[in-house]
């Protein structure tokens, strides 16, 4: 692979990932593809970015499980904590996004949720997602890792939920790229965050407004697309 090309945190924006995966040149036979997760919630077409990334995935690409993407298979579960979690963070965009009733109902919380084969298929496929991808000098996950355990022996929600801990207390040897918390939390700016202490932020708040960034590695060039 001449190539890895990293993006995380898409929220239903289907058109500027395809615009950002056109910009960047992306071509599966040479390059690495990364995705940090967060496919769904908030923007405005979950369903075709989760068709479009299963399609990705079918072609090689890394895709890794986000906090948002296991929220609604937790909530589809039924579990009480989760299914209110979700529907205070975007279920109803996702939900119309598949022309589910769930997304109408005039409750705060649906008292049932329609499992139909499409979105089963889709569960599925997220919640059999890792959530962390290591090489020999990066660490790829969503939020981030914890600064003293390794993320083969960290609680995976860890992985998908972490923030300051993180980005405070990292302070390992190898670089780790993750998305979840937007980088103007973490710099004040849209643009990727290149912390001190060796991490990446690339989430570039995409779904309010901000930047959808893809970062080319090793040459850390970055592509974006408002």
């Amino acid at each position: 692979m001449k190539r890895t090309l990293v993006i995380s945190d898409i929220h239903g924006e289907i058109d500027k990932f395809t615009r950002l995966l056109e910009q960047a040149g992306y071509d599966c036979r040479q390059d690495r593809l990364i995705l940090l997760g967060d496919y769904v919630d908030k923007g405005p077409d979950s369903r075709r970015v989760v068709e479009k990334v299963m399609q990705l995935h079918r072609d090689g690409a890394v895709v890794l499980k986000g906090n948002h993407d296991h929220m609604m298979v937790k909530a589809f579960e039924r579990d009480p904590v989760f299914v209110e979690r979700w529907f205070r963070n975007g279920a109803r965009t996702t939900l119309a996004s598949y022309d589910h009733g769930g997304a109408a109902a005039e409750a705060p919380v649906p008292e049932t949720m329609e499992l139909t084969p499409l979105l089963e298929e889709h569960l599925a496929f997220l919640d059999g997602l890792q959530t962390y991808y290591e090489t020999e000098d990066t660490i790829f996950v969503h939020a981030g890792v914890h600064p003293s355990t390794s993320p083969a022996e960290t609680d995976p929600y860890v992985l998908i939920w972490i923030r300051d801990e993180f980005h405070k207390g990292y302070r390992g040897k190898k670089t780790v790229v993750f998305g979840h918390t937007i980088t103007q939390t973490l710099h004040g700016k849209q643009e990727v965050y290149f912390g001190d202490n060796n991490i990446i932020g690339i989430d570039g708040g995409a779904v309010y407004g901000g930047l959808l960034h893809c970062l080319e590695l090793p040459g850390r060039h970055v592509y974006s697309v408002k």
